[in-house]
């Protein structure tokens, strides 16, 4: 029992130390590892990456111009670091004016974003995935958003007719023989004397007048004939196909040994083949993403949706634990499994992109969250079967085929209802030699070609249902 007090000392110092050790770490600021923005013309994104949760609130300014959203973070030092975010605001940012950031209170760094209209801000924090920490969002959105089908349709420039054929030459008047004297030299000539005037023989005469009526016949229709009503221009059927540039933004896809993102080749291959189209007078382009921003796998899906889409194409680059693999290969959705281990391990890991790229899950109810499997039909999953299958015959006069016929898995991205939908795994990112090639214009002018060719196969064959030609 001596030894009991010297217990109880021991055991108060011990919860001592662990309650200081907590309060230390506690109070302790946390550390900002990254600081990224977004703009895009759907929204702009700022990121602040840091090594431990943060305490945020924020509210907008309305009473007087400039609109103002404020920021205030608790338990983060203002360092050079956090002001780094006042360089990195674009001039061109659709929605962000400028940045100012100072200290509030002792513990409390308020930054104050000007805008340049009225937004719906949108902050929550992620935790820890992938190659990131704890990021703090700032997603801002304009109030009200651009209806996408209204701006294909202005977009859509091509005639509503065929032009009109050119009119044959006029023919050349008989050469004359130059004049004596320069024109201005001498008085106009005498006015050429009536046809009435003029002597000729019958047969003469005869032959004027056969000219003159054909002459009149070339010039009028005659008097007995009903000339010929214009016919209204038909309506035209533009088909829309959505083009998707994979991931974006916070999530970079796969990267190769050289440093390659697969966003920036998706994206080079879908403006490449958004140009192609844009060509064709018979077709209508939407990209579900035009630079460099993160849009989530559900608002791909919609995006397409919004504007009628006869087909979609999500373009991506494959990566593999393997070097040595390689090649171009088409997937299409399955409603009952995927059609092998590798397609299902790849629709895994490209069905977290809304992890990687962040998703803020609170503004979707419990049924949006995913799309549901039971709104499918075999009917659009057998129509993407045959789109794949026109775009592989053509992919394989480019590249290699990884597989011979198309793949199917449960990828999120595919999943709308009333689409033919394929995603295209260019080449293997993750392999040295076609990484070079996917870095390569010229290869990827030859990857859109491919798949432009394949979606023109495709219409040939399945030609679109005739509705409003403008919707």
């Amino acid at each position: 029992m001596a030894n009991e007090p010297r217990r109880r000392l021991l055991i108060g110092a011990a919860g001592t130390a662990v309650l200081a050790l907590v309060t230390t770490r506690s109070a302790r600021a946390a550390s900002l590892l990254a600081v990224r923005v977004w703009p895009g013309p759907d929204y702009t994104r700022v990121t602040l990456e840091h090594d431990e949760p943060l305490k945020f609130s924020h509210f907008m300014l309305r009473d007087e111009p400039p609109l103002r959203l404020v920021v205030d973070l608790e338990g983060i030092a203002l360092t050079s670091q956090l002001k780094e975010l006042v360089g990195k605001i674009d001039a061109n940012d659709p929605y962000i004016a400028r940045v100012r950031i100072g200290q509030n209170r002792p513990d409390v760094v308020r930054l104050v974003i000007e805008l340049k209209g009225d937004v719906a801000p949108q902050l929550y924090q992620l935790d820890p995935v992938g190659p990131y920490r704890y990021r703090l969002l700032f997603d801002l959105y304009p109030t009200n958003p651009a209806d996408p089908l209204m701006a294909l349709i202005r977009q859509s420039t091509a005639p509503t007719q065929p032009p009109p054929e050119p009119l044959p030459p006029e023919p050349s008047p008989p050469e004359q023989p130059p004049p004596e004297q320069p024109p201005h030299d001498r008085a106009p000539p005498e006015p050429a004397a009536p046809p009435a005037a003029i002597a000729a023989s019958p047969a003469d005469e005869a032959g004027v007048n056969r000219e003159i009526e054909r002459a009149q016949r070339a010039v009028q229709p005659p008097a007995s004939a009903e000339r010929p009503r214009q016919s209204a221009p038909a309506a035209r059927r533009l088909v829309t196909v959505a083009i998707d540039a994979g991931h974006g933004g916070e999530d970079p896809g796969a990267t190769g040994r050289r440093g390659t993102h697969e966003k920036t080749v998706t994206l080079a291959v879908a403006r490449r083949l958004a140009s192609l189209m844009g060509n064709d007078a018979k077709m209508r382009v939407l990209l579900t993403r035009d630079g460099d921003y993160f849009v989530p796998l559900a608002e791909r899906v919609q995006k397409a949706r919004q504007v009628h889409a006869d087909l979609f194409v999500s373009i991506h680059a494959d990566a593999w634990v393997r070097s040595d693999a390689r090649g171009s290969t088409v997937f299409a959705l399955s409603e009952h499994g995927a059609s092998s281990a590798a397609a299902a391990a790849l629709a895994r890991h490209e069905n977290e992109s809304d992890l990687i790229g962040g998703v803020n899950l609170s503004k979707y109810d419990a049924p949006v969250r995913s799309v549901a499997l039971d709104l499918l039909t075999s009917a659009q999953i057998s129509d993407s079967l045959r789109f794949g299958g026109a775009v592989l015959r053509e992919l394989e006069h480019v590249n290699r085929l990884h597989r011979a016929q198309v793949e199917q898995a449960g990828f999120a991205v595919l999943k709308a209802p009333d689409i033919p939908s394929i995603l295209v795994e260019t080449a293997f990112i993750s392999n040295p030699d076609e990484e070079l090639r996917l870095r390569d214009e010229a290869y990827q002018r030859q990857l859109a070609q491919a798949i432009f060719n394949g979606i023109q196969r495709y219409f040939e064959r399945n030609p679109p249902p005739t509705r409003d030609p403008v919707g």
